[in-house]
């Protein structure tokens, strides 16, 4: 198996591709990229990836075939991502809770749309240590999101990471914060053989919030073909951390 990454989705490369492709160039990631409007080919499942990243990219661009053919992949040692977005996980398109690859993911969908959108703070809360997290400052600079597709996570995965929202009142001249509502946000599933993830909110704007801006320094980058970006330089780790630990690394 190569160490070669195929990322799916996000739009288009020129557009909110840039931030998921400019994180893995900057960290010398080997990948090849596809569009939200490309259909998937057989051609690709000839490629061998070490990782297969979904995100907003629909389910119908997938024959039924094609799709067994990833979660037999899967199952043989493939890494597998999906990161939120409306047409990732259930989502309004997304549509992957009626397909084979809901199988392979370390969550259930719900039957209907699962998005949710926070116009209040939504926190980032770290639920346990772990590769991808440890170096990280979780604890001590707590970032925040803007959205994410709502899911289950299943009995032998392990929750990360959690979105707990708030409702902020003023109350005698201060502004008083009270948790509302709690959801999974990084959730891993990992065998012998296969390791799997999903990231329930998305990696580019809007619902990805404050958390592209997350970190103490400035992260520039650019893919080929993408805009630059300038973003988090702990949002730029926190990424390379999800996919080194999926490819093994």
């Amino acid at each position: 198996m190569s160490d070669r990454i195929l990322y799916l989705g996000d739009t288009a490369i020129a557009q909110a591709a840039s931030y998921l492709t400019g994180i893995m160039t900057h960290y010398g990631f080997d990948f090849d990229y596809v569009d939200s409007d490309t259909k998937f080919t057989d051609e690709l499942l000839g490629n061998d990836y070490k990782l297969m990243i979904i995100s907003d990219y629909p389910a119908a661009n997938f024959s039924v075939d094609q799709m067994q053919a990833i979660v037999d992949k899967t199952k043989a040692g493939m890494s597998l991502l999906m990161i939120g977005g409306w047409e990732s996980f259930t989502g309004l398109g997304g549509d992957y809770n009626k397909t084979p690859i809901a199988e392979v993911l370390p969550v259930t969908m719900k039957d209907s749309d699962d998005r949710t959108n926070f116009s209040g703070p939504c926190l980032v809360i770290k639920n346990q240590d772990h590769q991808i997290l440890d170096s990280l400052p979780f604890d001590s600079d707590i970032p925040a999101i803007g959205g994410l597709n709502e899911f289950t996570p299943k009995p032998d995965a392990a929750v990360l990471l959690s979105a707990v929202r708030y409702n902020a009142e003023k109350t005698d001249g201060k502004v008083v914060f009270t948790e509302n509502s709690k959801y999974p946000l990084l959730v891993v599933s990992e065998s012998p053989i296969a390791r799997t993830a999903a990231f329930a909110s998305d990696v580019a704007p809007h619902w990805v919030g404050p958390l592209v801006d997350w970190g103490t320094e400035r992260v520039k980058a650019q893919a080929k073909g993408a805009r630059d970006v300038e973003v988090g330089n702990h949002y730029t780790k926190f990424f390379a951390n999800i996919i080194k630990w999926l490819c093994r690394k």
